[in-house]
Order: C-alpha cells, then structure tokens, then sequence
C-alpha cells in the first residue's frame, strides 16, 4: 500500500514517515522543497500550497493520503487580511489536494485539523472545585481565531468532497503535540527548566491534554486503515491530563533540572502577558483544555503505545541530550 504524506518535511511529518516506513508501507514525502535525507522514502515537491497546486505527480498510484501540511500560527502577522491566507492554504488548498486525490483514484484521505476548532479552552479548573469539562467530538464547532476557523471550514470542504466522490474522509483534532523537536511555548519551557529559571507558575490550577507525536501517529495510521473510520471525526491525546506546574516538574525531573516554581497571581500574570504581547501563551500556561479521546479508543480499538509519563520524559531526556554542550 502507498501511501502520500504532505507536510513530510515537519515536525509531526517526519516521524510519521519514519514509522509508515517501519510497518511495511511504501511512503511519498510531499514538500515544498526537499530537505529530507532519506533513501528508503521517495520524495515529491509540490511547491505552495493552495487551489491552484498540481498534485497529479505526487498521487500517481497513490492508495492513502494523509494531510499534514498547512498554514498554522503565525507569531508576527504581517498580511492584512489573516483570514484569506489562512484559507488559501488551509481551504482552497485542502479541498484542490482532495478532489484530484478522488480523480486519481485514491481510497482514503486523512485530514489532520485541529482541536482548535473545538474552542480555544474548556472551563478553568479552580481550587474551589469550578466546574470544567473536557472537548469531544460531537460538541458544537467555536474556533476562535483564523487559523481555528480555517480549519473548521476545511473539514466542512472535506466532507462536501467526500460525498461528491465517494473519497473517504477522516478527520483528527489533536491538542498540543510534543516530543523530540516540537517548537512554541513547549520548547520554551524546556529552555527555561535546563537554565534553571525561575518561574511564576506554582499557583497554576489548570488541566490540560496533551498528545506525544509517536502517539499522534500511531493514530493517524490506524485511521488511514481501518475500516470503520471513514467518515469519522476524532479527538486525540495521550489519556492523561496535567496541570502546567505538574508538567514543569516532570519535566524538570527528567532532565535533571528540577522546576523553580513560585506563586504569583494569575491577573499579574495575564497583565504582563497583554503588556508583552505574549497574551496567548500566558493563556495557554494558565487556562484548562481537556481532551475526551474515548471515541477513537471504543471505535477503533485504539491505545496510545506511550504514557503521558514516558512521553515527557523522553522529550526532556532527548531535548537534554541534544543540548547538552550547549
């Protein structure tokens, strides 16, 4: 079975290559450039993404696709209309790929959205017992931003796509993805522990799911292949959920860098959030986002091969590694 992977060259792309190659699959690295120095996985550039991209080099004898590649956040927007670029790639591009995947054959596309689409957090968890609640699949869509949106409207494309040519869809939401290389607030944290720097987190009451990339691919394998997930749409993580204080401190643990925490209110923190234009990752860090990934358990049988616990620790034992002369 072949399968096509855009995005391949990424952060989530690359292991999933990786591990699709080890089961048995013949694999095709989609990328706008190539960079990926591999001899065993045939390699494709397709250049920009949006509605205009030909994709009929990449789909030849192609059984499976999996969607990886998209616009995600971007820290210093510079276009005046955030939303149009978004959907140029995240959109009009996804819904091009999928209607010349149908025409060419293909069986099945697996879409990789996000939980983004689901809302930005679920209700804060306080020390007075509020009340909170964890995402699922049949809640109600109610992204928040550009990129959240985009998405939500992809999956809506996809699924017009799917029942024009009978292309089986399946879409899956992940939460924060981390492992060896991930970017964003998670690597700061990994920076901040190993220089011991003390930070203004004790206080945090919050739960949040996360999802380890082995275990985000472990899942998008089983939904390329197993019968029942066409048409399906699923939420993943690692099935346990962590406050950002008890995350540091695993961290820490781990890499040998125990966490300085210490107290601080969270509207001082959220003032110098707004003050520092850092507002979404002070709300990252201190709001609740929990994950119900029962469905895909029930349905399809799936179980993360990795704990929350052993995936942390070997992204900071290997983030420890690669950065120990540094």
């Amino acid at each position: 079975m072949k399968v096509l992977v855009t995005g391949a060259s990424g952060f989530v792309g690359k292991s999933l290559c990786e591990k699709l190659f080890r089961q048995g699959y013949a694999v095709r690295a989609a990328m706008r450039a190539s960079n990926i120095q591999s001899e065993s996985i045939e390699q494709v550039v397709v250049g920009s993404i949006d509605g205009n991209t030909d994709w009929s080099a990449a789909l030849h004898d192609i059984d499976l696709v999996i969607h990886l590649a998209a616009r995600v956040h971007v820290m210093k927007e510079s276009s005046d209309n955030p939303i149009e670029e978004f959907r140029k790639v995240n959109v009009h591009g996804t819904e091009n790929l999928a209607r010349q995947a149908a025409r060419a054959g293909v069986k099945r596309l697996v879409f990789i959205s996000s939980i983004k689409v689901n809302g930005e957090d679920t209700l804060t968890f306080t020390e007075d017992g509020g009340s909170q609640h964890s995402f699922s699949e049949s809640d109600n869509p109610k992204p928040q931003d550009s990129y959240g949106v985009s998405k939500w409207e992809a999956e809506q494309v996809l699924h017009c796509v799917a029942q024009e040519t009978g292309l089986e869809v399946v879409i899956v939401r992940p939460p924060l993805v981390y492992g060896v290389g991930v970017k964003g607030n998670f690597a700061q944290m990994l920076k901040a522990l190993a220089k011991g720097i003390p930070l203004p987190l004790a206080s945090v009451h919050n739960l949040r799911s996360l999802v380890y990339v082995e275990n985000l691919v472990d899942a998008l394998i089983l939904c390329a292949t197993h019968p029942k997930a066409a048409g399906q749409t699923y939420l993943v993580s690692d099935g346990g959920d962590v406050s950002t204080p008890d995350l540091l401190r695993q961290l820490g643990d781990a890499m040998g860098h125990p966490a300085r925490l210490f107290p601080c209110p969270a509207s001082l923190l959220k003032l110098g959030g707004r003050l520092l234009g850092k507002s979404d990752q002070i709300e990252r860090l201190l709001g609740s986002l929990q994950v119900d990934s029962r469905k895909i358990r029930r349905e399809l049988g799936w179980q993360s091969p990795f704990t929350l616990h052993h995936g942390l620790r070997a992204s900071a034992v290997e983030y420890s590694d690669a950065n120990q002369d540094s």
